[in-house]
């Protein structure tokens, strides 16, 4: 079994609201379907969660009761871009299952309390493909939080155990600083808590799942639980097929 989160950066355009890359998801689908493995899908939100969120300040849960018209709908449009990833696999061949945090997790002040992994399991041994996303979802103490997909993908690959953890960015790798702005970033082939304080996190993103440093720690956590963990280019063609076929392929291993 693989685990692979199509992050939000390559599946939708972030700096506009609710807008898909529908190439890029055609592809990427197509890609999963090529690989021939048993695979579940976790897709960030993009730019269809993470800039109303972050206007509401949804990620720190309730403040007011104006905060509950944005939950209904960040909740209404990440499901909507998560149709769109299950129409992609639908025309790749695959058979997917939406399963939506809402319906299956919960959070305590915004960590992971509970989710329902053995339907994960359940729904793959029938053949087919599960797909879940970042979304909104109760918290304990916080009333709502945002349960993101670095998140979910933490929680089953601690409790499946699969063979790789593939994340698709829209870089080819970690950078010791964001490529994008500074050219004389290094990529690092390799990331551990050894070099990590190589990488200059501190780049503003519209992000309310923690910023690069907290999907960076996640991914290091995540390392423990599977014997490999690779961050490769979605845009790049072919790069998740190559990923999930074992094949060499550019991009940063992770380890614990």
């Amino acid at each position: 079994m693989h685990l692979v989160k199509l992050g939000g950066s390559v599946i939708t355009d972030k700096t506009k609201v609710t807008t898909l890359r529908p190439a890029h998801l055609r592809r990427l689908a197509a890609e999963i379907a090529r690989a021939g493995q048993e695979t579940i899908v976790v897709h960030g939100a993009g730019s269809f969660g993470h800039i109303k969120a972050a206007k509401h300040r949804l990620q720190e849960g309730y403040l007011e009761d104006a905060q509950l018209a944005a939950v209904s709908e960040v909740q209404r449009d990440v499901r909507q871009l998560n149709l769109a990833v299950v129409d992609a696999l639908r025309g790749a061949g695959l058979k997917p299952i939406s399963l939506p945090p809402s319906a299956i997790a919960s959070l305590d002040d915004g960590a992971l309390r509970q989710v329902d992994v053995d339907i994960f399991r359940r729904y793959a041994d029938l053949g087919f493909t599960p797909v879940t996303f970042g979304d909104v979802v109760l918290d304990s103490r916080r009333r709502f939080g945002i349960c993101s997909g670095d998140l979910l993908m933490l929680a089953l690959a601690t409790a499946l155990r699969p063979e790789s953890a593939i994340f698709v960015a829209d870089v080819d790798g970690v950078y010791t600083a964001d490529p994008k702005r500074i050219k004389t970033a290094k990529l690092l082939r390799d990331l551990s808590p050894g070099n990590l304080e190589r990488v200059d996190a501190s780049a503003k993103m519209t992000d309310v799942t923690g910023g690069l440093a907290g999907k960076l720690q996640r991914m290091i956590e995540l390392a423990r639980y599977v014997p490999r963990c690779i961050l490769v280019n979605g845009l790049k063609k072919g790069r998740l097929l190559a990923a999930l076929r074992h094949e060499p392929v550019v991009g940063t291993r992770v380890t614990p």
